[in-house]
């Protein structure tokens, strides 16, 4: 049966946000071995959208189709199927073990959306391992789409969606027509668990497989990572006698003043 609509999903494999991050020897890069990965939190929030979008539109009679997309290893099958778990239709994994960057990124889900031609990309706003902030922005720039990042609320209309996005000043709401890129904010929903009977179902829906060659797509990395290192450790505190001596050492020690 064809969809009314269709929305793609970006669903990033990342270090799990429990684990405590560790610089490797050589100071080039987080320490990934024996290490747990899951989805980027911002993508699950994503997901949830797009699935809360496909069980809205289901009471009216309209069918949506959820196509969820990651881009790295073969491991980020485990990712997506995360997705597929929590209520995705199908998946599909652009395989490689090259380092991806937003602009890479960005090309790869491009090649995708000109193929799926979706009705709207639904991105976090930013992953939690590098925290660029740059994927959903890129991709509707290659795209040429409307986007609506940092989004806490989305309304879906006829062929449009109405965006409350929150910005420095506090929310700015903005409607733009569909196709459209999204970006989604911490505050846009709560992503569900997904049940067992769900994560059975999960493994047997389908899940296609590209390499960067199927895509025709340059991923080499435009930046050089000069050095990875660890913050300062946190210093005591030091109590002082009086107002005086914290004014002191605020300006002469701190120099803060």
């Amino acid at each position: 049966m064809a969809s009314n609509l269709r929305i793609v999903v970006a669903c990033k494999r990342v270090v799990d946000y429990a684990v405590k991050i560790r610089v490797n020897a050589a100071g080039t890069a987080v320490e990934t071995a024996n290490v747990k990965f899951s989805m980027n939190p911002f993508d699950e929030i994503g997901t949830e959208q797009a699935i809360q979008i496909k069980e809205a539109l289901a009471k009216e009679k309209k069918t949506v189709e959820v196509v969820a997309v990651s881009c790295g290893p073969d491991k980020a099958q485990e990712t997506l199927r995360t997705a597929l778990a929590m209520g995705a239709d199908r998946a599909i994994l652009v395989e490689t073990n090259d380092e991806l960057q937003p602009l890479a990124v960005a090309k790869l889900l491009k090649a995708v959306v000109d193929k799926e031609k979706p009705d709207m990309v639904i991105l976090g706003k930013q992953a939690i391992d590098d925290d660029s902030n740059q994927t959903g922005q890129m991709l509707a720039g290659l795209l040429n789409w409307p986007q609506a990042t940092f989004a806490s609320k989305v309304e879906l209309a006829e062929k449009a969606i109405t965006v409350t996005r929150e910005v420095d000043g506090g929310v700015e709401t903005i409607k733009t027509p569909l196709p459209a890129v999204l970006t989604t904010d911490l505050r846009l929903n709560t992503p569900r668990y997904a049940s067992l009977p769900n994560i059975m179902k999960a493994k047997k829906k389908p899940l296609e497989k590209k390499t960067v060659a199927d895509l025709g797509v340059d991923v080499k990395p435009r930046l050089t990572i000069l050095k990875v290192a660890e913050p300062p450790k946190r210093q005591g505190g030091k109590l002082v006698e009086s107002v005086d001596d914290l004014v002191d050492k605020l300006k002469n020690e701190a120099k803060v003043l």
